[in-house]
């Protein structure tokens, strides 16, 4: 028990301090949320730049305060994404001292990984997924049955549209973390999640067909990169079961054995 940390508050001092990063996290992401609408039509006309290379030059709004609400919904969506090293270091700081060394050791490296996938797979997204999506779907316009067909999208329609891509392949790129962290509070083992490869596979399509046009290319886009982080994650737990494995009988070894590890 003596890695644990010997503040050992009363329930109402844990209250307080939940307060206080919650507080933080509220202005980082109040401060973040007003920087951002301040730059909201940058922002935006960074997130359209897939519509415009699939071909299309023109984006309207139907309702008057449609592209008002839209500048405001960038703003939140930017917001999160600057304020989350914030809010995650403030989350950190609550949570890591009741944890063990050894538990600090383990998560640490798990937090830092999310934000690195969660922008390699908005990347992903944003610069292959999108492009492939849209060319699909402004691909029906044309003459249709005598009647010309033309795609007018919204902005609030548009703004869903990509905001659904980024953030579905961002959590979708957590998958390895998500694994090992249930690999390591023993809920589920590398053995099991081998032999539940198949059903992996299958859900992975599942997710992209959710969250992807009927395309069979940009659900593979999606689906494919899935299934590999699945096999990566296995690949990661076992090299940390191999770890421990070399690590325990050097713990053993030493007096007290089991409990000079905590």
């Amino acid at each position: 028990m003596g890695d644990i940390d010997e503040r050992r508050a009363p329930l109402l001092d844990h209250l307080i301090e939940l307060r206080r990063r919650l507080l933080w996290s509220i202005a980082a992401l109040g401060g973040a949320f007003f920087a951002c609408l301040y730059f909201a039509e940058p922002i935006f006309a960074f997130l359209v730049q897939p519509l415009i290379a699939a071909g299309q030059g023109k984006i309207i709004y139907t309702d008057v305060f449609e592209a008002f609400f839209v500048n405001l919904k960038v703003a939140f969506f930017a917001a999160i994404m600057v304020a989350f090293p914030v809010m995650a270091t403030q989350l950190w700081a609550f949570v890591a001292p009741g944890l063990y060394r050894q538990e600090k050791r383990a998560l640490l490296p798990f937090l830092m990984m999310t934000p690195v996938l969660f922008t390699a797979g908005a990347a992903l997204a944003y610069y292959v997924a999108m492009p492939v999506a849209l060319r699909f779907l402004l691909g029906f316009q044309g003459d249709v049955g005598g009647i010309q067909q033309e795609a007018l999208p919204g902005v609030g329609n548009y703004l869903s549209f990509v905001t659904k891509f980024i953030f579905g392949f961002g959590v979708a790129f957590l998958t390895p973390v998500l694994l090992m962290l249930l690999e390591r509070a023993g809920i589920v083992t590398r053995a099991q999640l081998v032999a539940g490869r198949r059903y992996a596979i299958v859900i992975a399509f599942v997710i992209a067909a959710v969250l992807t046009p009927p395309d069979v290319l940009s659900q593979l886009l999606l689906a494919v990169p899935l299934v590999l982080l699945y096999e990566l994650a296995l690949i990661a737990i076992w090299f940390t079961e191999r770890r421990r494995s070399r690590a325990r009988p050097a713990v053993d070894a030493q007096p007290g054995g089991d409990d000079a590890a905590a």
